[in-house]
C-alpha cells in the first residue's frame, strides 16, 4: 500500500492509475451539480467572489473544477468558488475534470487543494502589477481591470 499523506500536493492524493476511469475534461451544466457535501471551506469573502466574478467576466474559467459523477447528475469535489461565481453571472456551462472518488477521497481532495495553496505574498504581487504596468503600458485602472483587483489595491 502506498502512504499518502498532506503537504505533498495534489500529486499525492491524485496519483495517475488510481482510478478505474480514464480523467477526462468537458463541459457540463452548472444545474446538473451539486455542492460537495465534503466542502472544508464555510466562509466565501463576498468581496473576493466579486473579483472572482470580475476575472471570469474578462478571462473566462481559467482552471476547469474538479467533479464525480453521480446517479442524478455530478457532484463538485473542487472549484465551489468557480461555480458559484460563473453562476451568479449567468454562465450555464463550466469546464470540469469528471473522476471517480470514493468519500474520503473527494473530502481529502477538497481539503488539501484549500491548503495547499499559497498564494503571492505582497511584494510578489506588487512587482507583477508593476511588470505587467511596464512592459505592457497598462494604467493602474486598468490593471485593476485585467486582474479583478480594485483600483486601490493596484495603487498601494
Amino acid at each position: 500500500m502506498v502512504k499518502r499523506g498532506l503537504g505533498k500536493g495534489l500529486e499525492a492524493l491524485i496519483p495517475k492509475g488510481d482510478y478505474k476511469e480514464k480523467e477526462f475534461i468537458t463541459e457540463i451544466e452548472i444545474k446538473s451539480l451539486t455542492p460537495n457535501l465534503f466542502q472544508p471551506r464555510q466562509d466565501f469573502d463576498q468581496e473576493k467572489m466579486e473579483e472572482l466574478k470580475d476575472s471570469i467576466k474578462k478571462h473566462g474559467i481559467i482552471q476547469p473544477i474538479v467533479a464525480r459523477k453521480t446517479s442524478t447528475g455530478y457532484e463538485l469535489v473542487v472549484g465551489e468558488r468557480r461555480m458559484r461565481a460563473a453562476q451568479e453571472i449567468g454562465i450555464k456551462k463550466i469546464p470540469a475534470i469528471i473522476k471517480s472518488f470514493s468519500n474520503e477521497k473527494s473530502l481529502e481532495i477538497a481539503l488539501v487543494e484549500n491548503i495547499q495553496r499559497e498564494d503571492l505574498n505582497p511584494i510578489e504581487q506588487a512587482n507583477a502589477f508593476k511588470r505587467l504596468a511596464d512592459e505592457f503600458k497598462l494604467t493602474q485602472q486598468e490593471l485593476a481591470e485585467v486582474t479583478g483587483k480594485s483600483r486601490a489595491l493596484i495603487s498601494n
